[in-house]
């Protein structure tokens, strides 16, 4: 397996060069696309907010077959929705193979910055291939779509089918499609709730930038359980050792890194909300219409963000603020402040907020 840093040198040190190589295509009209597409690289919360855009190429095409090319790491949310024929895996060189003979009649390809994806959309061979215009990478499609930093990222998405005539409706449907087993077995698990309402927190995420710290959420699952409300951490193997530190004492428990991705959105389904970080989770739960309250700092809040009422969003609002762009993240020099400086105050003010 490619690792995804190796991806990153691979497309810094060769993307340019293989953009100016293979040069622009030029669209070719056909008859209604029957072998489509979607490439995307990244992390989980990219992942689910394109899930949307799938469904509703499906329900244009719906006689279509959807391909999905991803990355280890974010390819399980794409088993969650049922418009998806097939799913490859980017950092497979097997499955870029594949990907290069698949006959594809559109590539939509929704990386936001590097060039790789670009090539390999290139390289497809399809008469109709779409992408975001954010540096020369442009060149490489037929439909170049606009991209900005104020636009929520599921808009942004959505922007990529307009080649294809598909207008996002008034009234969304639910992306996801969560596996029956995984609800089975989270309904087994929450039996030690004894039907009792639970609130989610997740400690974690994939840089230190962007954790608000083991100790507040401590304090935080404590006064969760004087408001009467059992607290389910959740996460990954990594936030196991964090999980245990704060549901010390009794307010809750610790699941982190004894569910699976659809397990811990089967626990986010039932729950009465979610606190976390700007993270992949985040997202699932905002397609979940599960409440949030959301600690943003170095993440780009208009992009990001839940946009309806169900959700609370905190940022300090630094001048160094957001410092995130296309997924890269500086090392912080003041200690991530803009996190640090969200209070435990802060967001059992939201928690109550909500909960009325």
């Amino acid at each position: 397996m490619l690792k995804v840093r190796l991806l990153k040198q691979l497309d810094r040190y060769l993307g340019n060069a293989a953009v100016f190589l293979l040069g622009k295509p030029l669209p070719v009209a056909g008859r209604a696309p029957r072998n489509i597409l979607f490439i995307r690289p990244g992390g989980i919360g990219d992942a689910v907010l394109l899930l949307r855009a799938i469904r509703l190429v499906k329900a244009k095409y719906p006689a279509c077959t959807i391909t999905v090319l991803a990355e280890r790491r974010n390819a399980a949310i794409f088993s969650f929705c049922s418009a998806v024929t097939r799913i490859l895996l980017y950092d497979r060189i097997s499955d870029l193979r594949a990907i290069v003979r698949g006959g594809f009649d559109v590539v939509i390809d929704t990386e936001q910055w590097h060039r790789l994806s670009a090539v390999v959309a290139r390289l497809t061979g399809a008469p109709l291939l779409i992408g975001f215009a954010t540096n020369n990478r442009k060149r490489l499609f037929t439909h170049a779509i606009a991209y900005s930093h104020e636009t929520y990222e599921g808009e942004s998405f959505l922007a990529l089918l307009k080649p294809l005539g598909i207008l996002p409706p008034d009234d969304p449907e639910l992306s996801l499609d969560i596996p029956p087993q995984a609800v089975a077995n989270v309904e087994k698990k929450l039996a030690v709730l004894a039907g009792k309402s639970y609130i989610v927190l997740f400690p974690g995420a994939s840089i230190p930038e962007r954790r608000w710290g083991t100790k507040k959420f401590q304090e935080l699952a404590r006064r969760i359980h004087e408001l009467g409300f059992p607290v389910v951490v959740v996460g990954g193997r990594d936030d196991e050792s964090a999980g245990n530190d704060i549901v010390s004492g009794g307010p809750g428990f610790n699941f982190a890194g004894k569910t699976s991705l659809a397990e811990t959105a089967a626990l986010l389904a039932h729950s009465r909300l979610l606190i976390t970080g700007d993270s992949g989770l985040l997202h699932i739960a905002a397609e979940l219409k599960v409440p949030t309250v959301s600690l943003f700092g170095p993440g780009i809040e208009k992009k990001w963000a839940p946009r309806d009422a169900r959700h609370i969003v905190l940022n300090r609002q630094l001048d160094c603020s957001p410092c995130t762009r296309f997924g890269s993240t500086p090392k912080c020099r003041i200690g991530a402040r803009c996190l640090e400086l969200i209070t435990v105050d802060d967001v059992e003010n939201a928690i109550r907020r909500i909960l009325g």
